[in-house]
């Protein structure tokens, strides 16, 4: 998270768990989206809350997988020879900087050019691996929230819920 209320542990009155824990606080605010709610602590944070004891809980997760295409063995083949080029062009650059030779293209052209020949074999073997299980699409996944609660510890959750309320009353085109 970026903003006014991001940083380390140090600042908070209660350190961060080292182990999976419930999150703690009372609501204060639901929201329908992540950027909702992140909004929302910002406001909070510019109105001199204590933001140290707030959370923002994703509640109802669902994995969803969005479909990108069909893989094909030109698609594969394709993408690892261009993934390899460029992994190996990199290394070739790299050990050009620290040849004795002076103006060689040499390091950069083998490593070019290996770039490519390994990039194509793993992606042959990954293709073929994955194939085999019937996997033959090309997907994305997210873990997602079908909303966002905003805790805060009770001794100030009043407080949290009066500037929401506040926050809730302006305009959708206001700035905070």
């Amino acid at each position: 998270m970026s903003g006014a209320f991001s940083g380390s542990a140090r600042g908070r009155s209660q350190a961060l768990p080292k182990v999976p824990t419930p999150p703690s606080g009372w609501p204060i605010g639901s929201y329908g989206t992540y950027q909702e709610a992140h909004r929302a602590v910002e406001y909070l944070a510019g109105n001199e809350f204590p933001v140290q004891e707030v959370t923002i809980v994703g509640v109802d997760l669902m994995l969803v997988e969005r479909v990108i295409g069909r893989l094909s063995w030109p698609k594969v083949l394709g993408t690892g020879a261009l993934s390899g080029a460029w992994f190996g062009l990199f290394v070739g650059l790299l050990l050009g900087l620290f040849s004795s030779q002076s103006m060689s293209f040499a390091p950069i052209l083998v490593g070019l050019v290996a770039g490519v020949v390994f990039g194509l074999i793993f992606a042959a073997v990954g293709y073929a691996t994955t194939r085999s299980s019937g996997r033959e699409i090309a997907s994305a996944s997210q873990l997602v929230a079908g909303r966002y609660d905003v805790l805060a510890q009770p001794r100030n959750a009043e407080k949290g819920r009066d500037l929401l309320a506040k926050l809730a009353m302006r305009p959708s085109g206001a700035t905070d």
